[in-house]
């Protein structure tokens, strides 16, 4: 969603008018979107390093969230219509205790829609995606997986060699290998009594040994997957960038993947319409399909050659 700042400043409009129709925008394209049979549409709303703008627009992009979010959610039948819930990805705690509100209140009443999926990202950036994924990880691999007594950990085996050892050996033999012998009966005496409080049954425990940890060593780029914020969603099979800016700007880096298809649109958003999108899904749906082909012929191949 980039060029609403553009497009008013193009067309002599306040900034927060530029994104306004931004946001109008973006219902029509959800709409083509969800015709058109995509279940999952992500869009980048507010970046974390947006809040570096000057107070005016952030305010002011916060009150529209607001209202936009709400009346999606409540009065319009779009979500309603395709069966799609809101989601709002991103660190909330960035976020006024209002527009807090205004979030849950719109993803809780579309929350039981289970045909498609509206992702919001609001306040984000991918690095900050990742970091949190990898923190997140990290606490789930620090947690104990339970603690009781291995019966097979060294400390116990080594309690076991030592209880039979003295269960089956003779005092006397005891005395003569664990000290000389004294000169003073009495000291046999006390050194076997001391011999018989042993309890070699019941070894202390040592609570480092009776801990397990999950293995870091199983930790995989799946695991770091399953930790996103998209961790529920599907690939990533096409990414659009408009405005003519040709880089990803901190979004979904993650996700992109060897399949994922860029789009560098030269259209600021809120010119971003039917027109614009089709040609983009036709190509795509052109390049998917040249791709199954392709795959199919080298299967093909491979069955001849056996």
């Amino acid at each position: 969603m980039d060029g609403n700042r553009r497009f008013a400043r193009s067309h002599k409009i306040e900034t927060v008018e530029g994104h306004n129709l931004g946001f109008e925008a973006l219902a029509r394209i959800l709409e083509v979107c969800y015709k058109s049979g995509v279940k999952v549409v992500t869009v980048y709303a507010f970046s974390i390093e947006n809040f570096k703008r000057s107070k005016y627009e952030v305010d002011a992009l916060m009150e529209m969230a607001k209202v936009k979010l709400s009346q999606m959610a409540q009065h319009g039948d779009l979500m309603e219509r395709y069966g799609a819930c809101i989601r709002v990805l991103g660190q909330r705690e960035l976020l006024r205790p209002d527009v807090l509100e205004a979030i849950d209140k719109a993803v809780d009443l579309t929350k039981n829609n289970g045909d498609a999926v509206l992702n919001v990202c609001f306040p984000y950036t991918s690095r900050d995606e990742i970091t949190t994924a990898i923190r997140t990880t990290v606490e789930d691999y620090s947690k104990p997986l339970h603690q009781h007594a291995r019966p097979f950990s060294q400390t116990r085996i080594t309690q076991k060699i030592r209880s039979r050892n003295l269960t089956t050996s003779p005092p006397s033999t005891f005395v003569r290998a664990s000290s000389p012998t004294p000169s003073n009966p009495s000291s046999v005496d006390d050194s076997i009594s001391s011999s018989t409080t042993l309890h070699p049954e019941s070894p202390p425990s040592d609570s480092r040994e009776d801990t397990i940890y999950p293995d870091p060593e199983m930790i995989t780029s799946e695991t770091i997957a399953d930790h996103l914020f998209t961790s529920n969603d599907p690939p990533l099979d096409l990414l659009i960038r408009t405005s003519g800016v040709k880089r990803l700007s901190d979004f979904m880096l993650w996700q992109c993947h060897k399949d994922t298809e860029l789009f560098f649109l030269d259209v600021l958003w809120p010119e971003f319409d039917l027109w614009s999108f089709l040609p983009v899904l036709v190509e795509w749906q052109w390049r998917r399909k040249h791709a199954d082909e392709k795959i199919m012929g080298n299967g093909l191949k491979s069955l001849k050659l056996r």
